[in-house]
């Protein structure tokens, strides 16, 4: 038997030629897309308000740093939440994972909104226990201008805090319902990261001597990281795109600063330009992620 009898390799089918059936329904979603990108800017030139524009800009950049606020606060917060949380699910004690679990499970099972209402309405339920802990702070008393729009502070006073004066604004309440919700997913996204990465790395750095905490910060966390790069931007752009629940309970971000602005003139390009503003965010995050993953991964393209 010859070799080329022996050996039989399969040749690729033949490349689709014409206009299959695919083709025709992909180029026709393209089309209804170009067409409804095109509509909203027709929209937008037609409904021009340059009254409306020059009376609500402001509030609208307002609502704007209020979300990015939000935002960035509520992920640092998750972040720094989710170390112990990522700890509790690796480890062999069973308690510890157990708890860890169910913290996971609850905050992805259930509804931002309704774990929202849970920390805002349910918190306020217990004013007088949130009220009994507190502590003292030194704050600044008075202030001093020493020329214009330069003041500096002259008097220090101490003034007791309690958990009520943090839960009582609506804005501290999204922060915290945020944080919570975004840790138990962050959690998840290092958990499987730090996994990922093969366990002859984690034997590989024992032979050379590192302990656990040098092999975890030098060898384990640069690979973790690349691969946790893109699931950590899909949770960012999720949570600005969620940031606009907190508009429910009276926080004024973007979205509630739209609301407003249509209440007050019931013009519906109030939506259209928050829409364009949230479109706008998530696309300059998600060519950041691009760029970051291009540098880190450098050494990997040939």
């Amino acid at each position: 038997m010859s070799v080329s009898q022996a050996i039989s390799v399969d040749r690729p089918p033949p490349q689709a030629r014409g206009w299959p059936r695919t083709r025709i329904v992909g180029y026709a979603l393209v089309g209804l897309w170009i067409l409804f990108g095109l509509g909203i800017v027709a929209y937008l030139v037609y409904a021009w308000n340059g009254e409306f524009f020059a009376r609500y800009a402001p509030a609208y950049l307002q609502g704007l740093w209020t979300t990015l606020s939000l935002v960035a606060i509520s992920m640092v917060a998750g972040a720094i939440l989710s170390l112990p949380v990522t700890y509790g699910r690796m480890s062999k004690n069973r308690f510890l994972s157990g708890l860890a679990y169910c913290y996971v499970y609850f905050f992805r099972g259930t509804p931002l909104l309704v774990q929202v209402y849970l920390v805002y309405y349910g918190l306020g339920s217990f004013h007088p226990e949130l009220n009994a802990f507190g502590f003292y702070l030194p704050v600044v008393s008075d202030w001093q201008q020493i020329m214009p729009y330069v003041s500096i502070p002259t008097g220090l006073a101490i003034e007791r805090f309690t958990l009520w004066d943090f839960f009582k604004d609506a804005f501290f309440c999204g922060v915290f319902a945020f944080a919570l919700n975004t840790a138990a997913y962050q959690a998840e996204i290092l958990r499987g990261a730090i996994e990922s990465v093969p366990r002859g790395q984690w034997e590989g750095a024992a032979s050379l001597g590192l302990h656990g905490l040098q092999t975890l910060r030098k060898v384990i966390l640069p690979q973790a990281f690349i691969v946790a790069l893109r699931p950590y931007g899909n949770e960012l752009v999720l949570m600005i795109k969620a940031s606009a629940i907190v508009a429910i309970i009276t926080v004024y971000d973007l979205m509630g600063n739209a609301k407003l602005a249509y209440a007050k003139s019931f013009d519906f390009q109030a939506y259209v330009w928050v829409a364009i503003v949230y479109l706008v965010m998530v696309e300059i995050l998600r060519h950041g992620v691009e760029w970051i993953e291009r540098r880190i991964t450098i050494h990997l393209h040939r």
